[in-house]
């Protein structure tokens, strides 16, 4: 009877795992009822590494290459076994591959905005994108933290783990980099390298190896964005008296098109900016070029403001107190301004 139990038992004679899909990282060979032939071949890849495990202790681990699978190659599951050296039976162990191979373009980012202190705009909100690549350098270390007994383990179930990691360390360098924003984008290589710095030790204690850590993007939220867009234009316009003489231009001919257009917008220019006298004669200049040949140029009307009550002058005073705080209006400019108002209200 034990002899028949014998035969109708089934043995394994080749162990070996082709990889089917990219993101397996952990597969377990099955086993079921059967065991693994004294003899058998163990064929292991390049990109691979095989970890024999007795009853739950990691006892092999066997790199790439063809392994018979005798007491010589397997001394620690041997020795565990208490094998005679001449006892050769089929023996019983989970055999676990692991995929050792780059996993690529990872993505990460901020899926809010990060919250700095800004030596420039003092306190803004940075969003931060990029990529990474890892691989499996220690399986043994991965079996024990990471994948366990699972039949399959894919990236796809650890990159949640690793991409908040990294998140989670991206205030951190932006707060000791001590860099205004403005520097932030000429200085992505020197964030990945810092960054990668501080991952480098949690990727090694699960047995995994960080290969590379980009920095792609760094940038405002929107409204932000919006703003600091509306400062370079006013910065590259020469400064806000500059950019209201620009943007009058621009609103002339818009003006020209429709009845009482242009009082409308000489008055209330002078109003805000003084510069009504500069449209009147900019305009009376377009309605009569023959003036630039020699003709008579009839005499410039000038527009004068309308007297404003003290209350108007104050509501003026704080719309542009509020364009400060938006990088509209430079504090020098907001104060020229404001002492010019109080002069009126005096």
């Amino acid at each position: 009877m034990a002899l028949m139990d014998f035969i109708k038992k089934q043995f394994i004679d080749i162990i070996q795992w082709t990889e089917d899909d990219e993101e397996t990282m952990a597969w377990r060979f099955p086993m079921a009822e059967f065991e693994i032939q004294y003899g058998a071949s163990l064929t292991v890849r390049e990109s691979q590494m095989a970890v024999f495990v007795n009853e739950g202790k990691v006892a092999d681990v066997f790199g790439p290459g063809m392994h018979k699978l005798t007491t010589q190659t397997l001394p620690v599951l041997t020795y565990l076994q208490n094998w005679d050296k001449l006892f050769e039976s089929p023996f019983k162990s989970d055999v676990y591959f692991f995929s050792t191979r780059q996993k690529i373009d990872r993505k990460w980012g901020t899926p809010n905005p990060v919250t700095i202190r800004d030596k420039d705009f003092g306190m803004v909100r940075l969003r931060a994108f990029g990529i990474y690549a890892f691989h499996l350098v220690d399986p043994k270390l991965f079996h024990t933290t990471i994948s366990g007994t699972l039949e399959r383990y894919t990236s796809e179930q650890l990159e949640g783990q690793l991409r908040n990691t990294i998140v989670g360390h991206i205030a951190d360098i932006f707060g000791e980099s001590g860099l205004p924003f403005i520097d932030m984008a000429s200085n992505q290589v020197e964030f990945g390298n810092a960054l990668k710095a501080k991952m480098d030790p949690m990727f090694a204690g699960y047995g995994l190896a960080l290969d590379s850590l980009n920095v792609q993007n760094i940038s405002l939220p929107e409204e932000l964005q919006a703003m600091l867009d509306k400062r370079i234009g006013v910065n590259m316009m020469g400064g806000m008296g500059e950019y209201t003489r620009f943007q009058t231009a621009e609103a002339i001919p818009l003006a020209a098109q429709n009845e009482g257009g242009l009082a409308g917008l000489g008055a209330g220019v002078g109003v805000g900016f003084g510069v009504g006298q500069q449209v009147a004669a900019s305009m009376a200049q377009s309605l009569n070029p023959q003036g630039a040949a020699g003709a008579a140029v009839p005499p410039v009307p000038t527009f004068s403001a309308p007297p404003q009550s003290a209350d108007e002058i104050l509501a003026t005073i704080e719309k542009l107190h509020g364009m400060v705080g938006k990088g509209i209006l430079s504090q020098a400019e907001f104060d020229a301004k404001k002492a010019e108002l109080m002069k009126r209200l005096a």
